[in-house]
């Protein structure tokens, strides 16, 4: 009796600070709408509903992107079936980093007033990052991972980290070429 095995298909790998930089384009955005309201419950139902709304919602009208996805091209996708995730697969994974990011929110509101509270905050999101450190093979985070989803790399985007690093550039040489 043979397994069949169905072939492993290797998708493009998004590098580690991308993604970072596409949470964090993410989350500023979500927690400077939420950061209007002075209630910490309704700021809280506040963030939970605009991070479902942009990381689910937005990602299933826009081919897995998100704003920070879309901004450094990286699309999610459900390997499986290749293909855009369904809803619950979406809410499944935004839902572990919601709650994750509403922490670390509320971590960074405490600051340095409270260090250890706020480093404590902050390891639920840090060691989510870790697990996609730890698998070199397909960079899934712990959310990827429960939710059955993987974060690749397209070619449907903005390329912030591409444009802004031919800016800097630039300005480097525009700087050395004055100095001359």
């Amino acid at each position: 009796m043979t397994l069949d095995r169905t072939p492993i298909r290797y998708y493009p790998k998004v590098s580690i600070e991308r993604r970072i930089y596409a949470f964090l384009i993410d989350f500023v955005v979500v927690w400077l709408l939420s950061s209007f309201i002075g209630d910490w419950l309704i700021r809280t139902i506040i963030f939970l509903s605009l991070w479902w709304v942009a990381r689910v919602i937005a990602a299933q009208k826009n081919h897995g992107q998100s704003l920070g996805h879309w901004s450094m091209d990286i699309k999610v996708i459900d390997p499986r079936f290749d293909r855009t995730p369904g809803m619950v697969e979406l809410s499944k994974r935004e839902v572990i980093l919601g709650l994750a990011a509403l922490l670390a929110m509320w971590g960074l509101e405490i600051g340095l007033a409270n260090g250890l509270s706020m480093i404590l905050l902050l390891s639920p999101l840090i060691a989510d990052g870790g697990v996609a450190l730890a698998d070199p093979e397909f960079y899934q985070a712990f959310h990827d991972r429960i939710a059955g989803t993987m974060a690749i790399t397209t070619k449907r985007g903005y390329s912030l980290d591409l444009r802004l690093r031919k800016l800097w550039l630039d300005t480097k040489r525009r700087l050395r070429d004055r100095q001359k």
